[in-house]
């Protein structure tokens, strides 16, 4: 019952919605009516049109965020175990952080054109950055005394590493996961509205071009609410991952 509630809000939104639209509050191009958008959405999905380019997009989300995790963990660990990966990645990390990743998309249409390659090298470089930042500070935050305590009975570096500061590290590294999964549909409709000739991104932009807004927003609710179940999904995964701190 709690969680019901809990949605309460967007079903008001909802109806508040259609009554707009069809009171005529708001103008139906700019807002088209609920129930209009939800028959788009069922022609979309009928016609294929929607799980095609669903696919596509899904793929590079996955690919970009699934390199991203690996390599930012990696970097985020050994930047904070070993002094030289720190001095020598660091600057670079921090030089990168607060640069606009959209404005990486013409760069990585250069390098690897309008195909699948861009969009995933953007997703990519960045969800890497809140990944490796949030290893970083989990490796950091490690209590000394466990650290210190481990050595002293005999364990190696590695040994250590695997059993002292990588399960230290989980809740800030899942903590920065989650900021990368919602950062990666942001980047990936960025992407494709600019340039693709596939995916949601490219959808949304057709569409709302040829007039078509009621398949536009059915299209761009897809996204918010496949964003949604991504994020409740990853937290579900969380609490399972961190269970054993309980």
């Amino acid at each position: 019952m709690k969680t019901v509630w809990r949605y309460v809000p967007l079903l008001l939104l909802a109806l508040a919605w259609e009554l707009a639209a069809r009171l005529e509050l708001v103008s139906n191009t700019a807002l088209p009516p609920l129930s209009d958008v939800v028959r788009s959405w069922i022609d979309l999905l009928l016609d294929g049109e929607l799980m095609s380019n669903s696919a596509s997009s899904l793929y590079r989300i996955a690919a970009g965020l699934g390199l991203s995790i690996v390599v930012g963990t990696v970097l985020g660990i050994a930047m904070a175990w070993w002094a030289p990966v720190r001095i020598l990645i660091a600057p670079v990390v921090e030089v990168f952080y607060p640069v606009p990743k959209s404005a990486l998309i013409p760069v990585t249409v250069i390098w690897l054109g309008y195909g699948d390659g861009s969009k995933i090298l953007l997703i990519f470089l960045g969800c890497m950055v809140p990944v490796t930042i949030g290893a970083f500070n989990g490796a950091r935050a490690n209590e000394r005394m466990l650290v210190w305590s481990a050595r002293s009975m005999g364990a190696s570096k590695l040994r250590v590493l695997w059993d002292v500061v990588v399960p230290g590290a989980m809740p800030e590294l899942l903590n920065g996961i989650r900021t990368a999964v919602a950062l990666s549909f942001i980047l990936l409709v960025s992407s494709e509205l600019i340039v693709a000739q596939k995916g949601f991104g490219f959808l949304i932009g057709s569409l709302g071009a040829g007039g078509s807004y009621s398949a536009m927003y059915a299209v761009v609710l897809t996204v918010a609410f496949l964003g949604f179940a991504a994020d409740r999904a990853y937290l579900q995964i969380t609490k399972r991952a961190l269970a054993w701190r309980d």
